[in-house]
C-alpha cells in the first residue's frame, strides 16, 4: 500500500502563491504545482532527482 506523500512548500517562497511544494516519497521524490494541487504530482527517483537539482544550480 502507498502512503500519502506529505508535501513541503520551499522557505524560499515566502507566502507567494506561485511555487511548488515537494514531498519525499518510497522512490525517490514528488512535486506538485501549489495552484493546482487537485491536478496530482510527478514523481522523480532519487538519482533524476540529484540530476535535476545540478541542473538547476548550475543555471
Amino acid at each position: 500500500m502507498y502512503s500519502t506523500p506529505e508535501f513541503r512548500k520551499s522557505s524560499y517562497s515566502a507566502n507567494e502563491s506561485a511555487c511548488v511544494e515537494v514531498a519525499k516519497t518510497e522512490a525517490g521524490t514528488a512535486v506538485r504545482d501549489t495552484q493546482n494541487r487537485r491536478l496530482g504530482h510527478i514523481e522523480f527517483d532519487a538519482l533524476s532527482w540529484a540530476a535535476l537539482l545540478g541542473t538547476i544550480s548550475r543555471n
